[in-house]
């Protein structure tokens, strides 16, 4: 430590407050704390470049991409919501953004602090006394929920072999099953794409542990037998869990452990405002009950007194799940979502995002297919069947759809309709946009009618054109060339 703080106070001025160490070559003090065989014989050779040239440079990537700071984005099942800048601000504060992840808990206490808040915050939001933040994606919190189970049922002598599904499920729930050490038991959704208590009572046996749900489900409906399923699979000695994928729906309307969940995972990078377009950072958080609490993976962020530590003595613990607690950027981001909005604009987030959802539902039926012609939550799913019929497929509405500055839905899932196009307008969009969003859409469908062609053809304006798929797949090439 002495060497380092050599090394540290060996600095030249910068800005105002603020100073870089020099680790020059040769430096007693940087060769001290760095091994011989790892240290360079030369200064290295780094580009130089102008701040401005810096930041054109980025501007212009950023510029071949779409994204939310961009555009619409109504990507069902991913709540691509605004990121309030708020949140960016409050994970840059120094003493959050420069933490070290060894830094010992006497060091970090407002960190802690931060994470306990957070959990005890998301728990009530759900209805359950206990959370966790450690999760570092929802895929994760599933793995980790199911490992919860499969704990639970261990301790009360009672192994069992499967979990139930449903076949309009997200595509990592079979697969966190499987990486459980559970058996994925499949189910089929009623025609109205809802899931039957009395289909529920035929399949739910003693060999299975317990049953995933997405409520609302993947075509954003609320699953109304939803009490009468829980006490069926209670009865029986499973438990459930909830996928919170769609939990934008519910803030401040429902809590899932009213509706007799034993567990549910949060999408912090969804329904906490966070970034997570381009594949991350994602984070997550698992409210549960009671009875897993003394299962939950080391360490666990807990308080006495006025202090909080992390705590690893947890005999009965599934173990680490990671290397680290999380993404604690993410956490800081999202507490300041919640804090910032309180009860009252949480409640409201989830209003606004129904409303938006069943404006552009109702105007666009009738000239897209929907399957399910009733209220939705937060999301809906039409079919592109009427215009398959004209020539052209889902997929290419949603290549066209970037031509108007516009991402695509989230297209082809659920599984169960036919030419799906899933669309999540979020809380956070102007009636401007929706509309535009609509005009678009209707738009679309008349050039397919007059021309489905060129609409086949799209996109025309994106810096990458259409790519042919089917060559991608067969001569995939993943070499980098410079």
């Amino acid at each position: 430590m002495s060497d380092f703080k050599v090394v540290y106070e060996k600095s030249r001025p910068g800005r105002t407050g603020f100073s870089l160490p020099v680790t020059k070559i040769g430096d007693s003090a940087v060769d001290n704390l760095i091994p011989e065989q790892f240290r360079r014989k030369e200064e290295p050779l780094l580009p130089e470049q102008s701040e401005p040239e810096l930041v054109r440079h980025y501007i212009e990537l950023s510029l071949r991409n779409h994204h939310i700071d961009r555009g619409f984005y109504p990507l069902g099942s991913c709540t691509m919501k605004y990121n309030p800048k708020v949140n960016d601000a409050a994970a840059g504060l120094p003493g959050f953004a420069n933490l070290h992840p060894l830094t010992g808990s006497e060091n970090c206490q407002g960190a802690l602090e931060l994470m306990y808040e957070l959990a005890d915050l998301l728990a009530r939001i759900t209805g359950f006394n206990r959370a966790t933040v450690q999760p570092v994606a929802g895929a994760q919190c599933e793995l980790m929920g199911l490992l919860l189970i499969r704990a639970a049922m261990k301790k009360r002598g009672n192994v069992r072999k499967k979990i139930l599904i449903p076949d309009s499920a997200h595509g990592t729930n079979p697969a966190s099953v499987i990486l459980s050490g559970y058996q994925v038991a499949q189910f089929k959704s009623t025609e109205n794409s809802m899931i039957s208590a009395d289909h529920i009572r035929e399949v739910m046996d003693e060999d299975t542990a317990g049953i995933m749900i997405t409520n609302p489900n993947t075509l954003g409906l609320f699953e109304s037998e939803i009490e009468e399923i829980a006490k069926i699979v209670h009865d029986a000695g499973g438990l459930l869990y909830m996928d919170g994928a769609n939990l934008n729906a519910l803030l401040g309307q429902a809590r899932p452990a009213d509706m007799g969940f034993d567990i549910v995972h949060y999408n912090l990078h969804k329904t906490m405002s966070t970034p997570h377009g381009g594949g991350g950072p994602g984070a997550g958080a698992l409210g549960i009950t009671d009875e897993l609490i003394p299962f939950l993976p080391t360490p666990v962020v807990e308080k006495r007194g006025d202090e909080y530590y992390l705590d690893y003595d947890r005999p009965d613990s599934i173990g680490r799940m990671h290397s680290f607690y999380g993404n604690f950027g993410i956490m800081v981001r999202a507490y300041t979502y919640i804090r910032h909005l309180g009860a009252v604009g949480l409640k409201r987030v989830s209003e606004n995002a129904v409303l938006n959802a069943n404006y552009l539902k109702e105007r666009l039926k009738g000239t897209y297919e929907l399957p399910n012609d009733r209220i939705c939550q937060h999301e809906f799913v039409l079919s592109g069947n009427l215009q398959k019929k004209k020539g052209a497929r889902t997929s290419d509405i949603a290549k066209r759809l970037l031509d108007y500055g516009i991402h695509a839905p989230t297209i082809y899932f659920p599984l169960i309709i036919p030419e799906a196009i899933m669309i999540e307008p979020t809380e956070t969009e102007s009636k401007d946009m929706l509309d535009y969003f609509v005009d678009t859409m209707l738009k679309i469908d008349e050039e397919i009618s007059s021309d489905a062609e060129m609409v086949k053809g799209a996109p025309y304006t994106t810096p990458v054109r259409r790519l042919d798929e089917v060559k991608a797949t067969k001569t995939l090439d993943v070499n980098y060339q410079d």
